[in-house]
């Protein structure tokens, strides 16, 4: 059935058009998706924890116009499934990446993740470096080895001992300055599971991503604020690759400052993405 459903989408895609989903088939459970825009090369944007498709809604809109822009809730997010076998890790959340663009057929395409979702785009890239022509990444978590094993423990006892204030405080925290996405992003929080939310944190905190940014050579950028450019940052890690730091921002970058992301997202894809193909 799998190899019917590429046959097809391919032969759309060769006259010009291309099959749309509302729910693909994920490796624990159903997932969500959000699929547009015109034929061509694909964009596959990836969520941050306690996020949903919804947050690239700009970066969607502003795609669309000339390219095909896919978005989907990971597993135990938005309108996705819970997991039915407890897999929260952040190779759980590429493996989503996977089933997502397996079921629409998308052999070769650029991946952009957020914060968590940046950690398992670049885990999906070192697994698939073949099919990734480029990887973007807004203010991805970093290497979880360089966090003290004490400050960790601390954070996730005192997240678990007293959920919903401490969570919303650390959300709070690092929101930007626009009150009307920071009650966004909070509502989001609150529709988040707290098992989602605090077994994924606790994956982060160990998230090692050196085997990944190994095999993975293809073009990187990522957009950090002031916070994400440390010796901890994907982009300071190994040889390093390029970074733009956006200021006046918080976490969600893509929502305090869409113009930025969409005219960052345009100019990789022009230079760095096309001499790829």
């Amino acid at each position: 059935m799998r190899r019917v459903t590429l046959v097809v989408t391919a032969l759309l895609a060769a006259c010009g058009d291309f099959v749309t989903r509302d729910r693909v088939a994920g490796p624990a459970g159903t997932l969500a998706i959000d699929d547009g825009g015109k034929d061509g090369l694909a964009l596959v944007l990836v969520h941050s924890l306690a996020g949903t498709a919804q947050q690239w809604a700009e970066q969607l809109r502003h795609l669309r116009q000339s390219r095909r822009a896919v978005a989907f809730d990971f597993r135990g997010h938005g309108r996705s499934d819970a997991p039915k076998n407890g897999d929260y890790t952040i190779a759980g959340m590429a493996a989503d990446i996977a089933a997502t663009v397996d079921s629409l057929g998308l052999d070769r395409f650029v991946l952009v993740g957020h914060s968590m979702g940046g950690g398992a785009a670049l885990v999906y890239a070192g697994m698939h470096p073949e099919r990734v022509l480029g990887l973007m990444l807004i203010d991805p978590i970093g290497d979880g080895k360089q966090i003290p094993a004490a400050e960790a423990t601390s954070f996730l006892t005192g997240l678990e001992s007293d959920y919903d204030n401490a969570s919303q405080a650390y959300w709070t925290s690092i929101a930007g300055p626009d009150s009307a996405i920071r009650e966004r992003l909070l509502s989001d929080l609150k529709s988040t599971p707290k098992a989602t939310v605090t077994r994924v944190l606790r994956e982060v905190m160990k998230f090692d991503p050196d085997p990944a940014l190994a095999r993975y050579s293809g073009p990187k950028l990522s957009i950090v604020t002031p916070h994400n450019d440390m010796a901890f940052s994907l982009h300071r890690l190994g040889k390093g690759f390029p970074h733009q730091v956006v200021e006046g921002t918080g976490h969600w970058i893509q929502l305090d400052k869409p113009k930025v992301v969409n005219a960052a997202l345009d100019e990789f894809l022009d230079n760095s993405v096309n001499s790829e193909q």
